[in-house]
């Protein structure tokens, strides 16, 4: 871990899983300013290209020997090892190795205004939607996102101003490695209960998120989240709350929701009118997420009446709700809902969108969060009439042996509803080929490879 607080000494960079979608842009925002840059990567991919299009050399495979001459300073993500060659090889010459997390938060320090969203759920489709006020305000940002955004063409965008935005993710604590002069804070939930032993420890870190930003900055966060004067006695920067009902500082009144589930609603500010605002992405959570846009553009001395035109052309984050396509009148979406909180969002904005028959089709995501939550996805679930679950994706965790997805499907038919285990998607798509109708919706939904349903379904 490193404690340089300045990247300017620095001159040749190498990113160890180049290939990421947060590493990539990291290295393409870097490059931009004129270091070095190389990285290395298991498979090809299309950020790879990207990078190697830029003229930034790309290794594949992990080697020693892929560190060239000249390299300061390593980037790596907590998915690469201590035994990764290129690790040891970087111990071995003495070069400063350095999280991404940390990377990162030193990147801020080239910009006046670092922005952070952070929160459970929430961050990538907050990040976006404020990505589409700014860049609407001419503000020209700087912006990492953790997911593709159309506006953008890709997951970054190269400003020319001393805005930088970025997602601020709680997991290991690595949003503490960041210096916000504005944070977001959406919601405070249990999750990743891997890292954190539960939800106080999960709070207090964000606590330490919030007590980052300097007293001339501006925090805006959810008035819900309880015990908020608690929360926010030791803080020193500006305070605005975010809800819907009376007692926040920004909230949202008159709402009402198109066919597809999208509100359209009034703004107020401190209980005087601001602006009638209509979303083109659903559900009453993406009316939150909208007032802390609302909150950071009003500091930022954004003119509101300009975000109706920014949040027209929103029509929401890769993988949130997304629509991916029809097949013989049949609709596809493809959401990103891992957490019990998020599946319920999801299916509350199913239900509204027009649908004869819904049908689900889950991926836990991670040993340790099915077994934290092994209730609440049942319950969660519950609510959609055609249930099916496939095998849980591991991502960074191992096989226990003593969890699965028949856990969840025994506690669904607990709860007097029905529910399938399918592992095999070849299989899960054949059941609904044969099963789904004209005017059904099919919703693939995890954090993993649940996705690949949506595209055999849609011979893509």
């Amino acid at each position: 871990m490193s404690n340089h607080h300045s990247l300017l000494d620095k001159n040749k960079i190498h990113f160890i899983g180049i290939g990421g979608v947060s590493m990539s842009g990291l290295a393409e925002i870097i490059f931009s300013k004129g270091y070095k840059v190389t990285g290395s990567d298991m498979k090809h991919s299309l950020t790879t290209s990207h990078l190697e299009s830029l003229g930034v050399p790309i290794y594949y495979g992990h080697d020693a020997n892929n560190i060239e001459e000249g390299v300061d300073l390593i980037v790596y993500t907590a998915a690469v090892h201590e035994d990764n060659p290129e690790i040891q090889a970087a111990k071995a010459r003495g070069i400063e190795l350095m999280t991404r997390s940390v990377f990162l938060g030193l990147l801020m320090h080239h910009f006046e205004y670092p922005i952070c969203i952070s929160g459970t759920h929430g961050k990538t489709t907050t990040t976006s939607m404020l990505s589409h006020a700014l860049l609407s305000a001419n503000l020209d940002p700087t912006i990492t996102v953790g997911g593709i955004l159309k506006a953008i063409k890709g997951n970054i965008h190269i400003g020319h101003s001393k805005y930088f935005l970025t997602e601020a993710c709680e997991y290991c604590d690595s949003f503490l490695d960041f210096f916000p002069h504005i944070g977001v804070i959406l919601n405070i939930e249990a999750d990743h209960l891997d890292y954190f032993k539960d939800v106080h420890q999960i709070r207090n870190s964000f606590q330490k998120f919030a007590s980052k930003i300097p007293t001339d900055g501006f925090l805006s966060i959810n008035g819900t989240i309880s015990d908020l004067e608690d929360f926010t006695a030791p803080l020193s920067c500006k305070i605005e709350t975010f809800g819907i009902g009376d007692h926040y500082d920004w909230t949202a009144k008159n709402i009402s929701y198109n066919e597809k589930a999208c509100a359209s609603f009034d703004v107020y500010y401190e209980s005087e009118f601001v602006e009638h605002l209509t979303l083109h992405v659903p559900g009453e959570h993406n009316i939150l997420n909208c007032l802390a846009v609302c909150s950071v553009c009003n500091y930022l001395g954004v003119d509101l009446s300009l975000l109706n035109k920014g949040l027209e052309d929103f029509k929401g984050a890769d993988q949130r709700f997304e629509i991916k396509g029809e097949v013989n009148g049949i609709t596809i979406v493809d959401d990103y809902a891992h957490h019990p909180t998020e599946i319920s969002a999801t299916l509350e904005v199913a239900m509204r969108y027009p649908h004869k028959n819904l049908y689900v089709v889950f991926q836990p995501h991670t040993y340790t969060r099915t077994r934290a939550f092994l209730d609440e996805f049942a319950k969660a679930l519950s609510v959609c009439p055609n249930i099916i679950l496939t095998d849980i994706y591991a991502a960074r965790e191992k096989n226990p042996g003593d969890i699965s997805s028949l856990d969840i499907v025994n506690r669904i038919r607990n709860l007097g509803k029905e529910a399938l285990y399918i592992p095999d998607f070849n299989d899960i798509a054949t059941y609904l080929k044969e099963n789904a109708q004209k005017g059904d919706v099919i919703i693939t939904m995890g954090a993993g490879n649940v996705n690949q349903i949506a595209s055999i379904l849609l011979n893509q």
